[in-house]
């Protein structure tokens, strides 16, 4: 091979270096500016998580917004806002005032031990029962139970004072009511469930559609302030003339039907 061929294939093998070189470097280039643009879209990205899930926190829940709702109150209640539940004979002289948590394991016990004898006594006239709903529970153990609960409670009053009694009493039945701890009562499917069991109530798609719609969420948060504003620190908790009827360890509600029927005694006397 001549020294002339040697060196031209050289150059040219040098020339052909320069060039992958040149390549190459465009691609590192490109491959630069590729990583660099997806580092922004990714900090973007990021940033932009962040600032929907801000967003979405500082977003008031439903409830929240259940307050800014038009207040829809239930037949068969009275008042300003609906909140005046009193079930009974006008006839009847005494009002018996009874402040329950639809959540509550203690108000299920008061209703599955007395419920019956006090609607047999409000039935007969000694006196008429006002209701009044809390939700205390929803904010004491999380969830929505107590306040989904008391807007179903609402549109079984809706019905007729009847639908609402036998609704109530089969809310807190052994076969219906949950645990507090288990937020059964946020599910409106659970809940038209439980009155399938009530005749009024069967297959009512009034009744239905007035607890999918949360058509009383807005009187139930009402009707929950009612029962802050009163002063109450529990459920159940029964008043008669404005004084507390206690079981025989004078500070508990009677729980079982001689207590209640000694402690109704004298605040019929009173």
């Amino acid at each position: 091979m001549s020294k002339r061929n040697s060196q031209a294939a050289k150059t040219a093998a040098r020339e052909r270096l320069r060039q992958e070189r040149e390549r190459q470097a465009k691609r590192d280039k490109v491959k630069r500016q590729v990583i660099v643009a997806c580092s922004v879209l990714g900090v973007l990205a990021i940033a932009g998580g962040i600032s929907y899930a801000v967003v979405q926190s500082n977003k008031p829940g439903y409830w929240e917004e259940a307050k800014d709702d038009k207040l829809v109150k239930p037949a068969n209640s009275t008042g300003a806002n609906g909140t005046t539940v009193v079930i009974g004979k006008s006839t009847a002289k005494k009002t018996l005032v009874m402040y329950e948590d639809p959540r509550c394991p203690v108000c299920a016990q008061f209703e599955e031990t007395v419920g019956t004898t006090v609607d047999k006594d409000v039935e007969d006239g000694k006196f008429k029962l006002q209701y009044v709903g809390a939700t205390f529970l929803d904010g004491n153990l999380g969830g929505e139970g107590s306040k989904n609960g008391l807007s179903a409670l609402g549109a079984a009053l809706n019905v007729s004072p009847e639908a609402f009694l036998k609704y109530k009493s089969a809310m807190y039945s052994k076969k219906w009511h949950p645990s507090e701890d288990t937020d059964k009562f946020k599910e409106d499917a659970y809940l038209i469930k439980i009155a399938q069991t009530v005749p009024e109530l069967k297959d009512n798609k009034t009744f239905q559609n007035a607890v999918k719609n949360g058509t009383y969420d807005k009187w139930a948060l009402v009707m929950s302030e009612k029962f802050n504003k009163d002063g109450v620190t529990g459920t159940p908790t029964l008043k008669m003339d404005g004084k507390t009827l206690t079981g025989s360890d004078g500070q508990s509600a009677p729980m079982t039907v001689a207590d209640f029927n000694t402690a109704l005694e004298g605040a019929l006397k009173g």
